[in-house]
């Protein structure tokens, strides 16, 4: 796509109205009722459908990828030491191998200076540190002190902070294939999957592989500067299994087509990806970001949600999609009075 005499870099581009009613506040049960705006990236063409109709969309061969990860319980709330200022410590992602510092969101971050500790119900401590400069904070967890069994015991999944208030079970924010704990929030646009629809698209030979990226703040973080082009990403981990790139690059020589489920899964595939196009399996942090005027390797489909103005998931959807077809299949999708955001409905771009 030639962008160099648009404006396709100022952020304001990327803004929208949306009445706060679509935002969707519980998710569409069963997952896989809810709606399906299907858009034809080359023709701009907009068709309707429900999530379980995704089947008829894919051919024999073709390929689904999925983030496999699952989100954590991270959401620790305690007291200020000495005090009874309750805090919430919002866990993202360990900076050590015995699991002991983390990186985290505190909140309210102005009342617990460096050093200072919180308490938690089972009398565990946590030592806030430094401020990091993506303002989250280094917190430092006590020798013997388990992070995880913390998070099992007494903490909470984080929702997004659109939404106020559900009456949505927990595992309802997981995936069914969620495996690999380790995630400060959803994949969200595989929340629509059922096993009996994954079933069905394995029977008409589509074949199911997984990725993994943990999502941290990175996918969310607001976009401050004007020109998209100086965001900087927050690093994510990421890993692509050997036996899934094998299959990626297998049935790409063959025509198939690699469809990416959701914004994570793309990032994953776009980095783990050599100079001539074939995916390549490993680990490690990513910090890739995409906006218009990229060129993409691996991916032919995206099934995504619907997603905030102005965000990184913006640009990426509207650099796989084009900016005017993006704009348009969401006036269609507000006039239409679609669900919005991470309990909403779902977009499949081919």
């Amino acid at each position: 796509m030639d962008i160099s005499n648009c404006n396709l870099y100022d952020l304001s581009k990327y803004d929208y109205h949306l009445p706060e009613e679509l935002i969707a506040q519980s998710p569409a049960e069963p997952r896989d009722s809810s709606r399906l705006l299907v858009l034809h990236r080359n023709s701009g063409e907009i068709n309707h459908a429900v999530f379980r109709d995704l089947p008829s969309y894919l051919r024999e061969g073709d390929v689904i990828v999925l983030n496999n990860t699952k989100v954590m319980a991270a959401r620790l709330f305690g007291k200020k030491e000495g005090g009874t200022a309750e805090i919430e410590v919002l866990l993202l992602c360990p900076l050590s191998h015995d699991n002991l510092a983390w990186e985290a969101l505190v909140r309210p971050g102005k009342r617990v200076k460096p050093g200072r500790k919180v308490v938690f119900p089972g009398g565990e401590k946590i030592e806030i540190a430094e401020s990091l400069p993506s303002g989250t904070r280094r917190v430092l967890f006590e020798q013997g002190t388990d992070p995880f069994k913390m998070m099992e015991t007494y903490g909470r999944v984080p929702l997004p902070p659109y939404i106020r208030s559900t009456d949505a079970e927990p595992d309802r924010y997981q995936t069914i294939f969620a495996e690999r704990l380790g995630s400060a929030a959803a994949p969200t646009a595989g929340l629509h999957f059922t096993p009996k629809l994954l079933d069905e698209l394995e029977r008409k030979g589509v074949k199911i592989a997984h990725v993994t990226l943990h999502v941290g703040i990175g996918t969310f973080k607001p976009i401050a500067a004007k020109d998209v082009r100086q965001h900087k990403m927050h690093a994510e981990f990421c890993s692509l299994p050997d036996e899934t790139a094998k299959l990626i690059n297998e049935t790409k020589r063959k025509g198939g087509k690699i469809v990416a489920v959701g914004t994570t899964v793309v990032r994953t595939l776009e980095t783990m990806v050599d100079d001539m196009g074939a995916a390549i399996s490993g680990s490690g942090w990513t910090q890739k970001f995409i906006y218009p005027g990229y060129t993409f390797r691996i991916i032919d489909a995206l099934i995504t949600n619907f997603h905030l103005p102005k965000s990184t998931l913006m640009l990426l959807v509207s650099a796989f999609a084009g900016y005017e077809n993006i704009m348009n299949a969401y006036q269609e999708a507000i006039k239409l009075r679609y669900r919005f955001y991470s309990f909403g409905d779902a977009m499949l771009i081919i």
